[in-house]
């Protein structure tokens, strides 16, 4: 790959060895590295410009589950090494909470939940990145309830004036990377059908997901077939029914000795106006980013992977409500 280190054989092969020397092999220093100083760091409960905020946020992730693995299940990728190349990166998480931080007195747990990275990189580094960890299934192995987590955050991080604000089109900041994706035919026949699904054309996931479907949902949910596809799409549509639905990235890919797959990145932006997986309408102004990775087999969508955070959705709520 021109620009980049020619231990890497491939790109796949640089966003998951980058990622082991980071977090397990303790070379947090290489972020000077493979970060580049002013990069963009954009999940759902904050926006980190510059390499430092990251550096920072790794020792203090280390501190409070020092024996944290990730392991890597898949890099949904495209572009050139000449013009960038954006990587989905699919990851479970293995942690013990051994250290005292922002999830509270160290509690011993053991955990395991899914993060999906965005990654733009080009000359060996990475200058712009969307980052989703499953924050609902984190909480709930923690023994807390999504909303009370929230609430809580809010008042460690000094009450609603002062605590960090979640990613939302106001806070936001531009990066380097602008592009959306590829035109590859499963990156489309996956838009399509989380488009029809948005509209409220239910009858899509029948037509076009597996009788046997497996399901990854946020909270560390697993479910199978067509019921449980209904039953996620409809309570999070209906919580949200007349936001907009905008789908940011899109990436299909074939290769081998693997399914055909795709990779999207989207938002919903709009009112809380339903009820649905949030619970009692509040009317509150949400924005919610998501990424979700899908494989398709003979009989349609075999696996889908689905990451958005319900603790900063909830942050939202309780911010603009004054629940807090």
């Amino acid at each position: 790959m021109k620009g980049f280190d020619p231990k890497f054989s491939d790109f796949p092969d640089y966003i998951l060895g980058i990622t082991r020397e980071i977090w397990e092999d303790r070379g947090i220093a290489t972020l000077h590295q493979y970060y580049a100083p002013d990069i963009v760091v954009r999940s759902p409960p904050s926006v980190v410009v510059g390499n430092q905020g990251v550096i920072a946020a790794t020792m203090a992730t280390l501190a409070e589950f020092p024996d944290r693995q990730l392991l890597g299940e898949d890099v949904i990728w495209s572009g050139t090494p000449e013009q960038g190349m954006l990587s989905s990166h699919r990851l479970i998480s293995t942690a013990t909470h051994a250290g005292d931080g922002v999830y509270g007195r160290a509690s011993g747990r053991k955990l395991r939940y899914r993060i999906i990275a965005d990654c733009h990189a080009r000359n060996n580094t990475i200058d712009d990145e969307w980052l989703i960890r499953d924050q609902g299934a984190i909480v709930r192995q923690m023994g807390l309830d999504p909303a009370e987590y929230a609430r809580d955050l809010i008042a460690r991080e000094g009450g609603p004036e002062a605590c960090v604000q979640p990613l939302s089109p106001a806070t936001d900041r531009p990066g380097p990377y602008t592009g959306r994706g590829n035109d590859d035919e499963w990156g489309q026949r996956y838009a399509d059908l989380l488009t029809r699904i948005m509209r409220a054309d239910m009858a899509a996931i029948p037509a076009e997901y597996d009788r046997a479907c497996q399901l990854e949902h946020p909270g560390g949910v697993t479910g199978h077939s067509h019921d449980a596809a209904d039953r996620f799409w409809m309570g999070l549509r209906a919580a949200f029914p007349d936001a907009t639905f905008t789908i940011h990235h899109q990436i299909g890919r074939t290769d081998p000795l693997m399914p055909p797959r795709a990779a999207l990145r989207w938002s919903l932006h709009g009112k809380h106006s339903g009820w649905g997986a949030f619970g009692r309408p509040t009317g509150a102004e949400v924005y919610l980013l998501g990424i979700s990775h899908a494989e398709f087999g003979p009989w349609g969508l075999r696996r889908e992977w689905v990451l958005f955070d319900e603790t900063a959705i909830w942050k939202q709520i309780l911010l603009q409500t004054g629940d807090v």
